[in-house]
């Protein structure tokens, strides 16, 4: 059997694995490359494999760096099953329509003011792709076996990422393979632990802080400080969130600190509507996450959930304390890029980051230090606060990815590191080894490995 790495090798983005054995081809994730513009510019380039040949696609979750390609890996003549989970099919439904729309959007933005380099600029695919693509959609239980043919089948374990997120146990005759996906924390706010897995013969697994450990301070803690310090300035917290799973704790622990009084009693503005979907999920998806139904319904209650876009629009035009908890999470795209506009150079204000940064996106350039930043097209400069906080983290840091690896019986064959920037990913390497003194490699973008190797 063959695995290739097509994306998520050297960078976070663009998970792609194909598996291919005895005429048959297996994809796990489908996901868009994002950040830096070489990675960008991939999305764009020829598949290396025949998508029409593809009759099965595994996800580990919804992420679109996971799967944000499948509306055009369809385009390119897909036509066979998505399988996932319960929570990963309903989030799509939501994620990838979403995906579709900021294209079509950010290309009309590009035509209406010329600063694209193509003519016309063109959407990688539209909300009427990404809408239909859900047709394509086979949702699982966790734990359900799927046999593919008489040589593969399949488990989906829980990854404790976001809600639906997965690991995935391939077998392939008599050899076994784990996809990590995004692994989740074992102290998770909201999200339950990981599974726990004692046995496998390869293992693919996320590096996405595989050189350092999250904070051990109290996330809601470092809320409070922010929030307080900067309305004491008098003025705005914009929090860039990731819709799914990020944007949810945040509101959550600020809806903690209101009933605790430790924060003035300013505004809090939800304004994402994806994020305001993706919350009410939660309810539906209870023995996922450690949050009390009556606890989903409450942390939306000093919440303003901003819908329409002149509502959004209208928290721009006056600079009185308030949060604005928004989407995107790397400040790439969304409603928030107009907010860190109208926002980011007053010395007043803070922008707060709750999560990684991929190199080459707005995000990573302001943690950085940027002194400005581009945005539709001119450079703003940068003079609001700038914080980051991986406290609030939904990956598991290097020192948990260790602790959850120590679960296993029996040393793996071989360790793929994946989903990390290079220094992550090879820092990752070397712990394992050092710790375990498994066999691991970092592989390379397009790499082939054949893993049926009596070598290896």
């Amino acid at each position: 059997m063959n695995i290739q790495f097509i994306g998520a090798t050297g960078t976070v983005t663009g998970s792609k694995y194909f598996l291919s054995a005895n005429n048959t081809q297996l994809l796990v994730d489908c996901g868009l490359f994002q950040g830096l513009k070489p990675l960008r510019l991939r999305n764009w380039d020829n598949l290396p494999f025949k998508a029409s040949a593809i009759p099965n696609l595994l996800l580990t979750h919804a992420h679109i760096d996971h799967t944000g390609y499948i509306p055009l890996l369809i385009k390119n003549g897909f036509q066979g099953k998505i399988y996932c989970s319960h929570g990963t099919h309903e989030l799509c439904k939501i994620l990838l329509p979403d995906s579709g729309y900021l294209q079509e959007e950010d290309a009309h933005f590009a035509n209406k003011h010329g600063f694209s380099k193509h003519h016309p600029a063109l959407p990688l695919y539209t909300k009427e792709d990404a809408e239909a693509s859900l047709k394509y959609f086979h949702p699982l239980d966790f734990e359900q076996e799927v046999k593919l043919n008489t040589d593969f089948k399949f488990t989906l374990l829980p990854a404790g990422h976001i809600l639906g997120a997965s690991m995935i146990k391939v077998t392939h005759k008599n050899t076994t393979l784990l996809f990590t996906g995004d692994l989740g924390r074992p102290h998770d706010i909201i999200m339950k632990p990981p599974a726990t897995v004692k046995e496998i013969d390869y293992l693919i697994a996320e590096s996405t802080y595989g050189d350092r450990t999250h904070a051990r301070t109290d996330p809601k803690k470092e809320l409070e400080e922010v929030i307080n310090r900067t309305a004491h300035r008098g003025g705005v917290t914009v929090i860039p969130a990731f819709a799914v799973g990020r944007a949810q704790a945040v509101i959550y622990l600020i809806s903690l600190l209101k009933k605790e009084r430790k924060i003035p009693d300013v505004p809090i503005y939800l304004d994402s509507p994806m994020a305001r979907d993706v919350t009410n999920l939660y309810c539906e998806f209870g023995a996922e996450h450690r949050l009390p139904t009556t606890e989903c319904v409450l942390m939306c209650r000093d919440v303003k959930i901003i819908n329409t876009v002149d509502e959004s629009k209208n928290l721009d035009t006056n600079s009185i304390p308030k949060v604005i908890v928004s989407a995107s999470g790397m400040a790439t795209g969304g409603r928030v890029v107009h907010h860190l506009k109208a926002f980011i150079s007053d010395e007043k204000n803070t922008i707060l980051f709750t999560g990684f940064q991929a190199a080459g996106t707005r995000g990573e350039a302001l943690v950085r230090g940027a002194r400005q930043i581009k945005m539709y097209g001119e450079y703003i400069p940068v003079r609001a606060e700038i914080v980051l906080s991986d406290s609030l983290s939904a990956h598991a840091d290097s020192q948990e990815i260790l602790e959850w690896l120590g679960h296993f019986k029996k040393a793996p064959k071989e360790v793929f590191i994946t989903h990390g920037e290079p220094l992550q990913a090879e820092a990752l390497r070397l712990k394992i080894q050092e710790k375990f003194g498994w066999r691991c490699r970092v592989p390379k973008y397009l790499e082939k490995v054949n893993i049926s190797d009596s070598s290896l």
